[in-house]
């Protein structure tokens, strides 16, 4: 039975001293590709119709349709169609008439058959060459991770594993054919498991002992990243992008690289994590109870705009308490419409005599709560990856690109971060509460409640977490892993509304674990 070799790609060759570079021809047979030549324009966009190749090399200068012709219609025809041009010119105008009319590549003649066949290998197997690079790559990183997990990690060590995994999920969402997609979902949720045990041993030290014993936590985030910048005398803009993950960052750093040089850490959001808790937090540089004991009129609410509806007066004090004495005074603004974002971007180019601005946008957060409302979102956004696509989308199209880059000409110092992040939930999972319990899917605090202690971290005292309470046999329930809470009424209805939805306010990596970013203009 005769084997029939399988050809690496179809080429045709266009050139008018073609026979002149048969040895070249007879080279690149012998890699295994299938080669056609012709002498001129007219025949190789004839070809062109008639057959289906993979790439074209085509000659600059030929009788009739020269080179530039020939690309520009055989362009105009199969924009997808790869073309190297081999010149003898070496013209800085004629490469930026190739360049500009979507060349693949050029190559200056004389030119050597390994130099055309790193040419087309580059173009043609580029992908499986990236492919095979890539996973290598994550097969050693999978094995690395796999041992840091294990090996009893600390708070820079989560914040490390929790980085690697995220950036690893957006490099494999370029490749979807090599499979690893499940491999690191498993592997995500083994750290998560980790996590969660590392969390639950040690959050409850953290939360009452001096800030210098401790990660960075919400309270510590203006003392930590902010104050520091303001002390130098630098004008500094603080971002708050409600909601936003890791993941989601990483999808957003890269479009800031013109306008800025970036640091990337970490810090650490308060249980619950709501912004409730976490982003009041930030503004107060205080624990909820604090909140709640020196500014009970500040402290509480019935819903998301009462919750946090005193942010600035947060602020101000906390800019006071760390003796900063700021003039011109610090400027706050919440952003909930784009209609308000363009109208702040049309006023922020007149505020460069600013020590100290903070704007709150609540884009993602709207995203994830009307994804949740809406079978048309939930279809458009069926993963994480397209997620993250449309939160990339929304930000480089969005008066928030604007702000950034006139940020960075006046000279701002930016500090980009999130007050919690977000996690698609999967499973229900009962529990027992009366009638006054908090609603949230994630966590619980109410008289009594009666959780599974497998699906959920229950404490019977919030206080210990530094959650004020108001009321006796308060406890307090925070959901773990995937799951999300249920009363036992109309269980199936609201299982089927809330699975594969994005929530917060429960312990996870995805919901903990904060971007925190440091943006020197360039």
């Amino acid at each position: 039975m005769q084997i029939t070799e399988q050809i690496r790609g179809k080429i045709l060759w266009a050139d008018d001293e073609i026979d002149l570079l048969r040895s070249h021809v007879m080279f690149l047979q012998g890699k295994g590709f299938h080669v056609t030549t012709v002498t001129n324009g007219d025949d190789a966009i004839a070809l062109c119709q008639e057959n289906r190749f993979d790439i074209v090399l085509l000659d600059e200068t030929m009788p009739g349709k020269d080179g530039l012709e020939t690309l520009a219609i055989l362009k105009t025809e199969y924009p997808a169609l790869p073309i190297i041009m081999i010149t003898k010119n070496e013209e800085e105008k004629l490469m930026e008439e190739a360049i500009g009319s979507q060349i693949s590549d050029y190559l200056t003649k004389p030119v050597n058959p390994s130099q055309i066949l790193l040419a087309i290998i580059k173009i043609l197997e580029n992908q499986q060459i990236k492919q095979d690079a890539v996973s290598g790559k994550y097969m050693l990183a999978f094995a690395d991770l796999a041992i840091k997990i294990e090996d009893n990690p600390g708070f820079q060590d989560w914040i490390n594993i929790h980085n690697q995994l995220s950036a690893w999920e957006l490099e494999l969402d370029d490749y979807p054919d090599l499979g690893f997609d499940q491999m690191l979902l498993q592997q995500q949720h083994e750290a998560n498991d980790r996590f969660t045990r590392f969390i639950k041993s040690n959050y409850e030290t953290w939360v009452n002992v001096p800030s210098d014993q401790r990660p960075t936590l919400s309270p510590d985030v203006f003392s930590r990243a902010v104050k520091p910048l303001l002390q130098e005398d630098k004008k500094v803009l603080m971002l708050i992008i409600d909601c936003m993950r890791w993941d989601q960052w990483l999808t957003l750093e890269p479009l800031l690289y013109n306008d800025y040089q970036i640091k990337r850490e970490g810090y650490f959001s308060l249980l619950p994590t709501t912004t409730e808790y976490s982003r009041n937090a930030i503004f107060s540089g205080l624990f909820p109870d604090d909140m709640a004991t020196f500014h009970p009129d500040w402290w509480g609410g019935t819903d998301e705009h009462s919750l946090n509806r005193y942010e600035a007066s947060f602020l101000h004090e906390n800019i006071k308490r760390c003796g900063l004495n700021l003039k011109p005074e610090a400027k706050y603004k919440k952003i909930i419409s784009n209609r308000d974002g363009i109208q702040f971007a049309k006023q922020f180019g007149s505020w460069g005599n600013q020590k100290f601005v903070t704007l709150v946008v609540n884009q993602v957060d709207l995203l994830a709560h009307r994804r949740t409302d809406s079978p048309l979102l939930r279809e458009l956004l069926p993963n994480e990856a397209s997620y993250r696509e449309m939160v990339r989308a929304w930000f480089n199209n969005s008066w928030i690109k604007e702000v950034l880059a006139s940020a960075a000409k006046m000279g701002f110092h930016v500090v980009i971060t999130s007050d919690h992040g977000s996690i698609r939930v999967q499973h229900p999972t009962q529990i027992l509460a009366d009638r006054e319990a908090s609603t949230n899917l994630r966590f619980k605090q109410g008289r009594n409640l009666k959780p599974s202690t497998k699906d959920a971290w229950y404490l019977d005292n919030p206080n210990r977490l530094r959650i004020p309470s108001s009321t006796q046999n308060d406890t307090l329930a925070i959901a773990q892993k995937m799951y999300y809470f249920l009363y036992p009424n109309n269980f199936r209805k609201y299982q089927n509304k809330f699975a594969d939805t994005y929530q917060h306010g429960g312990l996870s990596m995805w919901e903990m674990i904060i971007p925190l970013a440091y943006l020197e203009p360039k």
